[in-house]
């Protein structure tokens, strides 16, 4: 009986660690999707106060992605090299700041150099809170909580979507910014808290910190040539056509015809679709597998992007607007769970880091696509479709290169 007795003690122990763990990495995962939720619709109000052009727009979005190609990189390298709370917290620290200054700006220069601080801590913020997450939890619920942690996304971009809707038309879009700044800080006290890395702590005592030039080596070895090919193409695919298309959502329901409050409006609807997304690809990563969960998800994106952008009546694009968050989201959550799983410990957060860091080449690619073609009067069904085709070679990649990863214990 006191055998039974700590063992059920030791169990309720590890629950409430995971869950702190989970809550405490996912406030701060879903401030940062506040703040990019925020940026597509301040996208569409910055075009009205500040009469900007579509190219103008699509840099925007762009030098974001610039932040978080670098962001992802650096902060990826000093994880591996100083634990992974320590880039956490800074990473946090960033996008926070930023996004409170970016209330004070009044030209489109110094919104675009916020923005580059902004994405710098984005970037570097989820590839390291994704290792930390995955590092710590059980190798048969690894998927599932990753993914979990991912959910937080959706209620961020809800927050953004409500924010947006009653805020920016009443208050405007400078009071919006303030308040997606303030509660971040709020998890930065919590991160303080935070343990770091079980996986990193016993590597650190083994063996001293590796080189950053033999980090990226070891990320192109043999071992994980193979590996690191598939997640870049992944990750360059998936991030291309997620900003793309995402930033760009409330505008593109303005280029239909609807105004920026029913814009809003239809895209906070759109958004809902996100939970139901990511808590089937979290039920099903376990059972099915990660490839199952990717290839099925990313070609569901593909082909609600498809009718998306053909969609004309608006019963046409809520549905295919709802399906294609459903389906983009729950892929996004079986990418960050996938991506630690294919290196070791001492280069985990660098592998993350370094391919999270060639999406991000994709997230500057994919708006300023979009602001191009629309300067040109090229239509939404055709934009669509170049993201249609995008992620169905993500698909491929993952079906011909990946490994199944399921239920496997991490590399040592």
């Amino acid at each position: 009986m006191p055998h039974a007795t700590t063992s059920r003690k030791t169990l309720i122990q590890k629950t409430v660690s995971r869950h702190k763990l989970l809550t405490i990495a996912g406030v701060g995962w879903m401030f940062d999707a506040l703040d990019v939720g925020l940026l597509s619709f301040l996208l569409a109000a910055l075009k009205q106060d500040w009469g900007l052009t579509a190219q103008q727009m699509g840099w925007i979005g762009s030098i974001n992605s610039i932040g978080m190609a670098i962001g992802a990189f650096v902060f990826g390298v000093m994880a591996d090299r100083t634990g992974r709370k320590s880039a956490f917290i800074v990473t946090l620290l960033l996008f926070s700041v930023g996004s409170g200054l970016t209330a004070l700006v009044s030209t489109l220069g110094a919104l675009l150099v916020l923005r580059f601080i902004i994405g710098m801590g984005l970037g570097g913020e989820l590839p390291v809170a994704s290792t930390l997450v995955a590092e710590s939890v059980a190798s048969h619920e690894r998927g599932r909580i990753v993914v979990l942690l991912e959910s937080f996304w959706a209620f961020g971009w809800l927050a953004a979507a409500l924010i947006s809707y009653f805020v920016i038309p009443n208050f405007g879009w400078r009071i919006a910014m303030l308040i997606s700044a303030l509660p971040a800080f709020y998890a930065i006290y919590l991160r303080w808290s935070l343990p770091d890395s079980p996986h990193f702590n016993r590597n650190e005592r083994k063996q001293q910190k590796p080189s950053i030039l033999s980090n990226i080596k070891a990320v192109w070895s043999a071992d994980y040539r193979r590996a690191t090919i598939m997640l870049w193409i992944l990750w360059f695919c998936v991030v291309f056509s997620y900003y793309g298309m995402f930033l760009w959502l409330p505008s593109v329901m303005m280029l239909k015809g609807f105004s920026l409050v029913k814009s809003f409006q239809y895209v906070l609807i759109m958004t809902l679709a996100q939970l139901p997304g990511y808590y089937t690809a979290a039920w099903l990563i376990e059972r099915f597998g990660r490839k199952f969960v990717l290839a099925t998800y990313l070609t569901g994106t593909a082909v609600s992007a498809y009718f998306f952008g053909d969609s004309e009546s608006i019963s046409q694009l809520l549905i295919f607007g709802m399906l294609l968050s459903f389906f983009n989201l729950g892929a996004w959550g079986a990418l960050y769970a996938y991506t630690p799983e294919q290196y070791p410990t001492a280069i985990r957060a660098t592998g993350a880091g370094m391919a999270a860091a060639i999406g991000r080449v994709g997230g500057i690619l994919g708006p300023l696509m979009v602001g191009y073609m629309v300067a040109i009067n090229s239509s939404i069904t055709l934009i669509f479709s170049l993201f249609c085709a995008s992620i169905m070679v993500a698909v491929a990649a993952v079906i011909w290169l990946g490994k199944e990863t399921r239920q496997m214990d991490l590399i040592p």
